[in-house]
């Protein structure tokens, strides 16, 4: 699937470029022709102009007769001009040949005036001319018409060179476009891949987890539906499934958690937020339940208020999630201590317990989705690898960062670094 991607992507790329490629190199050789031949146009204009100033109306009695001998290309006392004019014509007023230079014309003028281009065989080669054909008036007379003619060859020879760059150029070119399209693919790819990969690991994780619940609860319902069966075991058997229902609930709700809250959050959901009133509330929650446990439950909070951007429930859940770990792995005796106080611009929230403590291995992957510490931090302890998680991905939407340090068998201390609202907390 990603190769397929990435090829259309390259494909899609190549064709882009290629095609903006192409038209680039059109418009270059279509302006660079139309600017040469104008260049030649004038040129072989000029050399008319000089040709016919050489002209002279001679006129006996009634009788207007042209003298041409001064005319460059055409008269035998005029200058020699040093052009690459292959034929020079002069006809007269009424289109009759009077002069020429080069091969043998008509004798009658019968082509358009203006530039033509011309394709004449010489030495079975087909050359290209341009032939310009006009008027030439003095004193608001028309004393004949001038048809002169040059070989393109100035014109063409560069064009051709332009045309073998192109031609070799724009596929070489293409070639490198595709290559390149090939590799921004991939490095497009790359995320996606990536995603793609953590959704579908999460998705089999998911999948695990609820594959437990559910074959228990498949089993015990047709216990409990077999005949005959004592009152007592259907009862335990019910009691199973519900226990195990509201395991595989909280699981789910977990994993909505965790999907509905992945990425940014709208900052209209963040409100100013008394951290130091929330964490005195979730201590006293928490307090009765260490005496019960025979935990030693210690709260050091600041007696003055620190203000910070929050969503209130969500870092109540990061703050009662790592309280919950805590508390499951620290046996009777030992002591947990909720702190809380404020570096610069930042504000430390720590959690620190005296329990079993996590291995140094471990702890690079405790806050993956899925994540179980062997043995000791099973399943059956009664964590799903998830809170951590949840720990982890409030905090980033908070702009903060939780690092964490631990001692097998002599605890563990959490930490929560939050951005403080400097204004307030002032």
């Amino acid at each position: 699937m990603f190769v397929s991607s990435r090829l259309n992507l390259a494909r899609w790329f190549t064709l882009s470029m290629g095609s903006i490629l192409v038209v680039f190199a059109s418009v270059l050789y279509t302006r660079e022709a139309s600017d040469r031949l104008h260049v030649f146009d004038q040129t072989l204009y000029s050399t008319g102009q000089v040709v016919a100033s050489g002209a002279e109306e001679i006129v006996y009695g009634d009788i207007r007769q042209i003298d041409l001998e001064n005319a460059p290309l055409l008269g035998s006392d005029s200058l020699r001009l040093d052009t690459d004019i292959l034929w020079a014509r002069w006809y007269t007023p009424d289109k009759q040949l009077l002069q020429f230079m080069g091969d043998i014309p008509p004798h009658t003028l019968d082509q358009d005036l203006g530039f033509q281009t011309l394709m004449v065989s010489e030495a079975e080669q087909l050359d290209r001319l341009r032939q310009l054909t006009l008027p030439v008036y003095r004193e608001g007379r028309l004393l004949g018409y001038l048809q002169l003619a040059a070989s393109l060859d100035p014109v063409e020879h560069p064009l051709q060179e332009l045309r073998l760059f192109l031609v070799l150029g724009v596929p070489i070119t293409l070639i490198v476009i595709a290559g390149a399209g090939w590799i921004l693919g991939g490095m497009a790819m790359q995320p996606i891949r990536l995603s793609y990969q953590r959704l579908q690991q999460f998705t089999a994780d998911a999948s695990h987890e609820l594959r437990t619940p559910l074959a228990a609860i498949v089993s015990n319902a047709q216990v409990a539906l077999m005949e005959p069966i004592s009152l007592e075991e259907q009862t335990a058997c019910l009691k199973i499934i519900s226990e195990v229902s509201e395991s595989m609930g909280d699981l789910v709700e977990r994993l909505l958690f965790l999907a509905r809250y992945q990425g940014d959050v709208p900052s209209q959901v963040f409100q100013t937020l008394d951290i130091c009133h929330l964490l005195a509330s979730i201590a006293a929650d928490y307090a009765s339940q260490a005496s019960g446990l025979g935990v030693q439950f210690e709260a050091d909070l600041p007696s003055a208020p620190c203000h910070l951007q929050a969503e209130p429930d969500l870092l109540r859940q990061a703050v009662v999630n790592l309280l919950d770990n805590a508390f499951r792995y620290t046996s009777a005796g030992g002591t947990i201590r909720l702190s809380c106080r404020g570096q610069g611009s930042w504000l430390s929230l720590q959690v620190h317990d005296s329990g079993i403590g996590i291995a140094a291995e471990d702890l690079p992957h405790i806050f993956e989705r899925f994540y179980r510490v062997n043995k000791v931090r099973s399943r059956h302890s009664g964590g799903y690898g998830l809170g951590l998680a949840i720990v982890r991905q409030i905090i980033d939407l908070h702009h903060g960062y939780i690092t964490v340090s631990s001692i097998p068998m002599k605890g563990t201390q959490f930490e929560i670094r939050l951005p403080l609202n400097q204004a307030m907390a002032s």
